[in-house]
């Protein structure tokens, strides 16, 4: 016979904070710079991301680590179809807000958020719903497959629309590992790889300025003035860090070399104040995060559960690993944040709630008596 778990898992409570606490102290060093420029005192960015990313984002930690999952199985669809709404009315003038040619806010009195950050949870929520109901047709039939290219393609319209690839390509990374945890056919995954990188090419064709972020991570050094000078700022600071670092907000990049030091570029500030081991470190925390989602995932008490824990896992873990491996130059230059790490409210709280629905799964998670995990 197996005990139901009666707490939340500590361990993956624990790299959850680390990783908060990290980035509110991150954000505090990298912020430093910009803030004083623009806005006349050192901690703007760390009041900010204090008020209106950490305390609702802890709010909604609580709150929803005691709300049991399995309601949102009931919710899946209308809060998903609340999303598909939110990405459309983005596109509304006076609603929705742009920034540097991007369409991906939305600004409601005073306040804004970006949609797509909640799109992230609310497509994991609705098809760990729909694959645990239907799971004859995730891997028997074809009209499963289909169903998932439907709400797949409807997503990539809307959110190619803003423009975005960077977040198309975390929810595609995500939806497709919910897909295969489901017990998808082989013949179907395939067809999503081959058609995911057809489709990949294809976005890179039709806007030069994919072209030549491929053709800059290809040869960084080729334009170090303009499309390389992100990256190549960035490999500097990561470099200057050695394998101590300068100390914690000593960095030279910050001030007005690096682009974007509290957001995409915040992994390159942590290497050159905190050095290799500030690196390796938060790294290992992701790394924590992952094994403790997953084991949750793997002993989770129904299907729905065990799709929900898996595809949260996944996306914390997938962002971050593109986040790291682009300031690192391992792959092309995207604009996605460093999860509970970057500075962003909207990311900050819908992670933290993402966080609280897995914590809730970990308290009913199946525990085998006398046996240590």
């Amino acid at each position: 016979m197996q005990k139901i778990r009666q707490k939340a898992d500590g361990i993956l409570i624990i790299a959850n904070i680390a990783l908060v606490v990290a980035g509110l102290v991150l954000i505090a060093s990298a912020g430093i710079a910009r803030s004083l420029s623009v806005y006349g005192e050192p901690y703007y960015y760390l009041s900010h991301q204090f008020f209106y990313g950490f305390i609702p984002g802890m709010i909604a930690w609580f709150f929803f680590q005691n709300l049991d999952y399995k309601i949102w199985q009931k919710w899946a669809f209308p809060f998903f179809l609340t999303t598909i709404a939110l990405l459309i009315i983005v596109f509304i003038p006076g609603i929705g807000s742009t920034l540097k040619g991007a369409q991906r806010w939305i600004n409601l009195g005073g306040l804004s958020f970006q949609p797509t950050e909640l799109c992230k949870l609310s497509l994991i929520i609705y098809l760990s719903a729909w694959l645990s109901s239907h799971r004859q047709k995730a891997y028997e039939s074809l009209s499963g497959f289909l169903g998932f290219i439907l709400i797949m393609g409807i997503l990539a319209i809307l959110i190619m629309k803003q423009p975005d690839m960077g977040t198309l390509g975390i929810i595609s990374i995500t939806a497709f590992w919910i897909y295969f945890a489901s017990g998808a056919r082989f013949r179907y995954l395939f067809l999503i790889i081959f058609g995911g990188i057809f489709a990949f090419w294809t976005m890179i064709h039709l806007a030069p300025y994919r072209a030549e972020r491929l053709m800059t991570f290809l040869d960084p050094s080729a334009d170090m003035q303009d499309k390389g000078y992100q990256i190549n700022q960035a490999l500097i600071a990561l470099g200057s860090g050695g394998i101590y670092g300068v100390g914690l907000g000593h960095s030279r990049q910050k001030f007005n070399y690096l682009p974007e030091p509290v957001n995409d570029s915040i992994f390159a500030v942590l290497g050159e104040e905190l050095g290799m081991i500030g690196c390796v470190s938060l790294i290992f925390l992701f790394f924590i995060l992952g094994w403790r989602g997953f084991w949750v995932a793997k002993r989770a008490p129904d299907m729905f559960g065990r799709l929900l824990a898996t595809g949260i896992t996944s996306w914390f873990i997938f962002q971050a690993f593109i986040n790291i491996s682009a300031i690192s130059a391992l792959i092309p230059l995207t604009g996605v944040p460093l999860p509970f790490i970057s500075y962003g409210g909207s990311s900050l709280i819908f992670a933290m709630a993402g966080m609280g629905i897995l914590l809730n799964i970990s308290k009913q998670s199946n525990i085998i008596p006398n046996k240590k995990y």
